[in-house]
């Protein structure tokens, strides 16, 4: 598929200038800085040097000093609390670790996790009604509960108080709870907007310690935290960056039993980061939720033993293993679906629907539509006699108010730009799939139909040097609104050792027009190049930098992400 290449802006010489000089680097790895909002000495030491201290006051939420005092008061009356969380990642690490903390040190609580199927997302009516015969009057609701107003009275008539820790955008009302935390309400002044649901909750147990107990015993749930980063893609910047810095340390050096038992059965041997989180720990961690109950995944996150953690990991990658089939057969049979289909394959959009695929997994099967075909995507299955169905996007095309444009045929909707949920009366299925497809039609450009690689800047071989790579990965942990830095290089050539390896790989080893350094380079699934780069003088590359260890020798990589053959 043709990508589009997209290049930042390029910050003035005298301030490109002025940080190089100032933190002793190149001019290359200041431009990547300044893109990202390193301007001087002092914002680059605390980039890349950060610091627990740096993490924003947790009373500087609103509500906080409520929920808190709500929360001593319901300790001190040994009153029983349930923690009551969301089934994805994000949800079930929040509850672990609020969970595991109140733990530590009192025993009058207990967890809950809705059905996906039978509760669906959200605070239920069921959760309330359990959490009233098993005598609860104190409910923390984690990655969830912002637009809970029904349930929140409910629960409140039935004497049961809420403290609400959601990082989703508000409706118009808040819930009449004891405590709202969320950093997004319009009146709140809290710097950072962009906690995950579990950083929420781990700001709710850094006031409680530093209000009542020692704010360090907090650290040891830092493991739980990023991996509800990386899992949730929130931006790695600001409070996000330094929780996810420390937290990628206490997961690489003294995992909790649960995470441990994970990394084990996923065979990771190398130092995770968030990439290899989102695609190990964060699939198995949800495999729980949608093909079984996600509350088998907390019991993992809070087992204290090594010998539960390692009987529960099994059990989660027994589902993880039946998550992948129902992904790849569904992902198959919707393929084989739009390959099938003349009307479909020059469409701008994708809807289908078939009653037996399975809704756990149909979000996966929706964004992997995305990866092949590009545009937005509706996969749709049947459930409780409902069409109900995921949605993912492409850059820049809002789906939520797509998907709002059909309103009148929807029985209720959610979601934001580039991912939403769906629900329909079956006899809706056909006016829907026509009308997104007009809505979609109407509204999407064909550059926003192009993947993009957006490129930080051109770089000339010679300029990369174990110190400018040292450099590079200190800037890490890399993910949303702070990529792996991607570069572009002109002039490139096949030096020698072209091949092509398990017919969808390429790699050679690569030269430069105008200097001598040479490096390896490796192009996953780019096979479509293959015999352009046998004949092929120059051509422009964009790549990533790696480390490749082979036959126990180390050596930078470059990793491309794609090649032009044009204008070289």
């Amino acid at each position: 598929m043709q990508k589009r290449w997209l290049y930042k802006n390029t910050p003035p010489v005298e301030q490109i200038d002025a940080l190089s000089s100032a933190i002793n680097v190149n001019p290359y790895l200041s431009t990547v800085l300044l893109q990202r909002g390193i301007t001087d000495f002092e914002s680059a030491k605390n980039f890349f040097r950060p610091l627990m201290d740096h993490l924003h006051d947790p009373f500087l939420l609103k509500d906080m000093d409520l929920a808190t005092n709500r929360l001593k008061s319901a300790i001190d009356k040994n009153e029983k609390i349930l923690i009551y969380g969301d089934y994805d990642v994000d949800g079930t690490t929040a509850v672990a670790l609020v969970h595991s903390y109140l733990k530590s040190f009192y025993s009058n609580c207990d967890f809950y996790i809705p059905d996906r199927y039978a509760e669906g997302y959200g605070v239920s009516e069921t959760g309330i009604i359990w959490a009233e015969e098993n005598n609860f009057t104190l409910i923390i609701a984690l990655d969830l509960g912002i637009k809970a107003i029904d349930m929140v009275t409910m629960a409140t008539h039935k004497g049961i108080d809420f403290i609400i820790c959601d990082h989703h955008l508000p409706g118009g009302d808040i819930p009449n709870a004891v405590a709202v935390l969320d950093p997004k309400r319009v009146d709140c002044n809290y710097p950072y907007k962009e906690l995950s649901g579990c950083g929420l909750g781990f700001k709710l147990i850094q006031a409680f310690s530093r209000k009542y107990r020692k704010e360090e015993e907090i650290l040891e749930y830092l493991d739980l935290v990023v991996v509800s980063i990386a899992s949730d893609i929130v931006p790695i910047t600001g409070e996000n960056r330094i929780l996810a810095h420390f937290g990628l340390q206490k997961l690489n050096q003294d995992p909790r039993p649960g995470l441990k038992a994970l990394k084990e059965i996923a065979d990771i041997k190398n130092e995770l980061d968030i990439s290899t989180i989102v695609f190990t720990l964060g699939p198995r961690i949800n495999a729980a939720g949608r093909v079984a109950h996600a509350r088998g995944a907390v019991e993992l996150l809070i087992a204290t033993s090594e010998e539960d953690a390692n009987a529960l990991a099994e059990k989660i990658n027994v589902k993880n293993d039946l998550r992948r089939e129902f992904d790849s057969n569904i992902t198959e049979e919707a393929i084989a679906m739009i390959e099938g289909n003349e009307t479909l394959l020059s469409a701008k959009s994708t809807v289908l629907f078939k009653e037996t695929w399975h809704k756990g997994v149909i979000g996966i099967v929706a964004a992997r539509c995305v990866e092949k075909y590009y545009r937005p995507t509706v996969i749709l299955t049947e459930s409780n006699d409902m069409i109900t169905g995921s949605a993912r996007s492409v850059r820049d095309f809002d789906l939520y108010k797509a998907i709002s444009s059909c309103s009148d045929l929807l029985e209720k909707y959610g979601g934001h730009k580039y991912a939403a949920g769906l629900t329909l009366e079956k006899a809706n299925l056909v006016a829907f799939q026509e009308r997104f497809e007009q809505v979609v039609s109407s509204s999407i450009t064909e550059e926003m139909l192009t993947p993009i690689i957006e490129i930080d800047t051109f770089i000339q071989f010679d300029a990369i040097t174990p110190k400018f790579y040292s450099v590079l990965k200190q800037m890490a942990p890399f993910g949303p609104e702070n990529q792996k830095p991607v570069f572009e290089a002109k002039n490139v050539f096949v030096l020698n050792s072209l091949n092509n390896f398990k017919d969808r790989h390429i790699r050679f080893s690569a030269g430069q027009a105008g200097n001598e350094t040479m490096f390896n380079v490796v192009g996953f699934d780019l096979i479509e190049h293959y015999e352009k780069l046998k004949n092929a003088e120059y051509f422009n590359i964009t790549f990533t930098l790696e480390e490749n260890t082979y036959n126990g020798i180390t050596a930078l990589q470059l990793r491309i992400k794609d090649i032009k053959f044009d204008n070289a």
